[in-house]
């Protein structure tokens, strides 16, 4: 029987990496990092929701700054779906230039087995909102994890959306 539940519970998902150890990742060294909170405006809704091809659950939007030498150096957003019946973690980092610098699982829920490898995230790496950033396009599927390949991409293409409409906007 101790046996049985060892064996169950190592194949399902767990946390990976802290918020913490994402932000030490996204901005490593003496780079500081503040904490914004956003509130979009149901015209930026309007604007992102078309452009992320992608439903804004919340209005509400928290992200990080990180800034080195009074440079900006990006931006940390993290994103939680469900991907079929429990909950993903995920983390975007996003350059100045509106691009991709990485996208990191934090937690995982699911088996194990439909959680996507560090090699296949790093496809996110320099992507922009565009038409490629899809599966079967710029991102490859991953055979029998359909759910996650879409789940994620479809959060990715939603911060990108954010950033674009409210957040390269602000002054910061």
């Amino acid at each position: 029987m101790f046996w049985y539940l060892l064996i169950f519970s190592s194949s399902h998902g767990q946390v990976l990496k802290t918020q913490r150890e994402g932000l030490e990742l996204a901005f490593p060294g003496d780079t500081s990092v503040e904490r914004k909170v956003l509130f979009l405006t149901d015209d930026q809704v309007a604007k992102i929701e078309p452009l992320a091809k992608a439903k804004v659950e919340s209005k509400l939007v928290t992200y990080y700054v990180g800034s080195h030498a009074d440079s900006i150096t990006g931006f940390a957003f993290f994103e939680t779906n469900v991907v079929r019946t429990k909950p993903e973690t995920f983390m975007v980092v996003v350059r100045p230039d509106g691009a991709v610098k990485l996208v990191e699982i934090l937690a995982f829920y699911e088996p194990l087995d439909y959680l996507p490898t560090p090699r296949w995230l790093k496809l996110f790496s320099d992507k922009t909102l565009d038409d490629q950033l899809w599966p079967k396009r710029g991102i490859h599927n991953i055979t029998g994890a359909t759910l996650t390949v879409q789940s994620i991409t479809q959060g990715v293409r939603k911060i990108l959306a954010i950033y674009q409409v409210a957040i390269n906007k602000e002054k910061h």
